[in-house]
């Protein structure tokens, strides 16, 4: 069982819920799943042109399915797909899942991105290494996966001009309800400002998560507008990008709510990424509720708590940026933040 101890800073904080990665370094990719204790209400917000994703219709609100038994975050586009079938059987070998006539189905939405060019081409295109992946990572799911860098579906991930990662964060509100999310960073557009070292997030940083650089002195906004694209000198017209999330709270949502709160989390994506949402992104972001604290008052009380969520998701966008590793040699990819601009410590 999943339990929260002390602040980490992650979407570990919200209770009752486990987090598995697992990569492979030869590949350059990895799974990272999510996985609530009890049936957790879902939702999904998608923005990007180009998403690849499961089982999001069944949580669209348009059917009787309201509930999830885990979420799925991958590398390996479309063949990243077979992740979320490994997970199933995982949760059905433990008798959870949607009853149906003493049967379990378990409910296990995913959303994918591409890493396929920077490790090795053959086994990153093997639907069945996902499958492993994520088997690997439902095994080693717990409350204390509080990681950010390169991490599960974040190993592979690049930006325009850095290297990509995973990255999480969380706020505790007044109210005592928590909202954390979770992010894996493939963007076609830049996390930081132009050409200096400092991240569009900074107004809403916290104790220095990500340098404490606040914003920069000077810097030509005209000149890097354009700029800030992956292959920015490529016509090559291949979703090669997407940044994929969760938002997860411990308040009571229906799914409606919950849509809500996955709706206004894409403007965190939207003040830490330039640009974003872009025809060439696959942008995707979920929200889980586990239901362990109250609901939302009013409007107001919901709106509340979107805004803390959004502010989370620019958060943990930065932060993976920022705790990336080296970038292996051999890959055609950017360097890492700190590689590059190193971490002043």
């Amino acid at each position: 069982m999943a339990t929260m101890t002390q602040s980490t800073n992650s979407v570990c904080d919200i209770s009752g819920i486990a987090v598995g990665h697992a990569h492979d370094a030869a590949m350059g990719s990895g799974v990272t799943v999510l996985l609530p204790d009890a049936p957790a209400v879902a939702a999904v917000d998608i923005r990007g042109g180009a998403p690849g994703t499961r089982e999001t219709d069944a949580i669209s609100g348009r059917g009787i399915v309201e509930h999830v038994h885990g979420l799925v975050l991958s590398g390996g586009s479309a063949f990243g797909l077979s992740a979320a079938s490994a997970v199933q059987q995982f949760l059905a070998q433990q008798g959870r899942g949607f009853e149906i006539a003493g049967l379990h189905v378990p409910i296990v939405p995913q959303a994918i991105l591409f890493d396929l060019l920077v490790g090795d081409r053959a086994t990153s295109q093997d639907p069945m290494q996902y499958f492993e992946l994520a088997k690997a990572a439902c095994q080693n799911a717990g409350a204390d996966k509080a990681e950010c860098g390169n991490w599960g579906a974040g190993f592979g991930a690049t930006t325009a001009n850095l290297r990509g990662g995973l990255g999480t964060a969380s706020y505790r509100l007044h109210c005592g309800r928590t909202i954390a999310a979770i992010v894996a960073v493939n963007a076609l557009g830049s996390v930081t400002m132009g050409k200096t070292a400092h991240f569009w997030a900074h107004p809403l940083e916290r104790s220095n998560e990500f340098g404490g650089l606040s914003a920069p002195n000077a810097w030509n906004a005209e000149e890097d507008a354009t700029s800030d694209l992956k292959g920015a000198h490529d016509d090559r017209d291949v979703p090669i990008n997407t940044t994929i999330g969760a938002v997860v709270t411990d308040a009571a949502l229906g799914q409606q709510s919950c849509q809500r709160i996955a709706a206004m989390a894409h403007t965190g994506l939207a003040r830490a990424i330039h640009p974003v949402h872009t025809p060439l992104d696959g942008d995707t972001i979920f929200a889980m509720a586990t239901g362990t604290q109250p609901a939302p008052s009013s409007a107001h009380d919901l709106a509340r708590l979107g805004a803390a969520g959004a502010d989370c998701m620019s958060r943990a966008v930065a932060r993976a940026i920022y705790s990336a590793a080296p970038t292996p040699a051999g890959w055609d990819a950017p360097p890492s933040y700190a590689e590059r601009y190193g971490h002043g410590d």
